[in-house]
């Protein structure tokens, strides 16, 4: 129970930490997209039904505040949460890479996607300088979010691993 509350508090917090302090740190209106870095990692740490539920909520948090069409941004992450949900067998604790390149290819797939259905059918063809300047930059951006945030919770995380170990199997 504790830990799906937890869970609960980390889309929330990410959520508003996206619409606060992501804004604040962009560079050009470029921020780091924390929202996918969440609904990945809950793909590829805890499988595909952690991913898709928290995809669909963060989504559907995204359409009902900033506006636009309902359900189209919960669509989008329920699909990174899913799919990121199919690496959760090869996801080790301690090993970045395979993380940095989950997130990554989940950020350029969102960018992607999100540049087909709101442009590309509306008849702007300019993709050319959307991933130049919007997508490009946006995924590194979150990729070196990325870094930093997994670093912080693989620290504590360790730190959880040796209260549990000292205290012989019970949380602290």
């Amino acid at each position: 129970m504790r830990y799906k509350i937890l869970r609960i508090c980390t889309v929330l917090l990410s959520f508003i930490l996206q619409g606060t302090v992501c804004r604040a740190i962009a560079f050009g209106n470029i921020g780091p997209n924390l929202l996918i870095i969440v609904t990945a990692s809950f793909g590829f740490m805890l499988g595909s039904k952690p991913g898709i539920l928290a995809g669909f909520f963060l989504g559907l948090l995204v359409d009902v505040f900033n506006g636009g069409v309902l359900g189209f941004h919960a669509l989008l992450y329920m699909y990174i949460g899913y799919f990121n949900g199919f690496f959760k067998r090869l996801f080790f604790k301690d090993e970045l890479k395979l993380q940095i390149l989950l997130v990554a290819c989940s950020d350029f797939l969102y960018g992607l996607v999100y540049y087909i259905l709101m442009f590309l059918l509306r008849g702007k063809f300019h993709i050319g300088y959307y991933m130049m300047h919007i997508i490009f930059p946006e995924v590194v951006y979150t990729v070196l979010l990325t870094i930093v945030l997994f670093s912080v919770m693989t620290l504590i995380n360790r730190v959880r691993e040796k209260r549990i170990d000292r205290s012989s199997g019970e949380v602290v």
